[in-house]
């Protein structure tokens, strides 16, 4: 019988990349992140952003007309995000002023304050995707990570949402407090056609901790995150596509020193931006730095002031010359997390990315395949 191929709808269609690959060409800020608050009703030990921040928000006012000017420069996407963006009580007043720009919405949310009143406007004025935080499918693990008692009001949001025709994805943090979840937020996943995006590694808070890097007290050691991250892949991906991936693996590369570096490499400012709830302009939201203030410079200066920012940061020559590089998730955020430097190699990253390997490697490796169609 020919097994059913599991695939992670959860993935950027090819149009979206499409725009950001013709953006970064003309230096075109394509997508926006709004962190609107810091503020969250729940109180999740791995969060990097949560914080008391009453004063200095910006405005709806603000917010909009930063919409319109980021349109105005070339923006398509946004995502409203937070902490949770759902506490503000204007959230609506913003919401559909950028929706009538004509921008292509996501929202970020833990799914708990979605009441009806709530869920009935979303309905009329869908966004293109929620983003939906599940940490847990039973209610001690879920109130013992995030510190509220709200998996049924979550799960029932999920649903409603998905059977609504919006766009749903849930995202899960794993962590040593929900590590026993994983097959379950996947199977809630699948039961329901909604796809999952789950996460082993925690960067560490250091835009809330007194930037101490490297310290992230609510993760796994790299080795355990190797090993939950290969489960949490083995809940959707087959194990001839597995073998695959264990395919492109030379279980004798090890990590070496290069000669030169590279510039940062993804779109944080080179065709996206992050503005944090108090209007500083930073490349993206894992970045510790004061960035820069919209409010004091305007946005089309903010962002000249992001792209010229952007283009200083070298990463680790380690990281430009190693074999590994295509298949790890390190980033010029998580090295200053990690190190407080873009340009340092970040050992956690290290660890976990070759622990993954090795783990893969063990347990689909080509050799894996040969034998079981030579016992068949």
């Amino acid at each position: 019988m020919e097994q059913k191929v599991k695939q992670n709808t959860g993935v950027e269609p090819l149009w979206a990349h499409f725009i950001h690959s013709k953006g970064a060409g003309k230096g075109l800020p394509i997508a926006g992140n709004f962190e609107l608050t810091a503020n969250c009703n729940f109180r999740c030990k791995m969060c990097y952003v949560h914080e008391d921040c009453r004063e200095g928000m910006l405005s709806a006012e603000e917010w909009i007309a930063i919409g319109k000017r980021a349109v105005e420069q070339g923006m398509v996407f946004v995502l409203l995000t937070g902490g949770e963006p759902f506490l503000r009580p204007d959230f609506k007043e913003i919401y559909s002023a950028l929706i009538k720009m004509g921008l292509l919405i996501s929202i970020n949310t833990n799914g708990s304050l979605i009441d009806d009143d709530m869920f009935a406007f979303l309905v009329e004025n869908p966004p293109i995707r929620m983003n939906i935080s599940l940490y847990a499918a039973d209610n001690e693990v879920y109130k013992e990570l995030c510190g509220r008692e709200a998996l049924e009001i979550v799960k029932k949001n999920i649903i409603r949402l998905h059977e609504a025709g919006i766009s749903v994805k849930i995202n899960s943090s794993i962590t040593p407090d929900n590590a026993s979840e994983i097959e379950a937020i996947y199977a809630f996943g699948e039961e329901h056609g909604i796809p999952v995006t789950a996460s082993t590694y925690m960067y560490p808070p250091v835009r809330i901790n007194d930037k101490k890097y490297g310290s992230s007290p609510a993760r796994f050691t790299a080795e355990e995150a190797a090993a939950y991250l290969l489960k949490c892949r083995e809940q959707y991906l087959t194990p001839d596509q597995l073998q695959n991936s264990a395919a492109l693996i030379n279980p004798d590369d090890e990590l070496c020193d290069g000669e030169t570096q590279e510039n940062m490499r993804c779109r944080a400012g080179r065709t996206a931006f992050w503005i944090t709830w108090d209007g500083r302009m930073l490349p993206c939201g894992m970045f510790p730095d004061e960035g820069y203030s919209v409010r004091e410079m305007g946005f089309d200066a903010a962002w000249e002031a992001v792209k010229g920012y952007t283009k200083t940061i070298m990463m680790p020559k380690e990281c430009t010359a190693c074999p590994k590089k295509d298949r790890c998730s390190v980033c010029a955020a998580s090295c200053i997390s990690e190190t407080g430097s873009p340009a340092i190699r970040p050992d956690y990253i290290c660890r976990l990315t070759m622990t993954y390997d090795k783990l893969l490697y063990k347990k689909y490796r080509p050799e894996k395949s040969e034998e079981s169609s030579h016992e068949a």
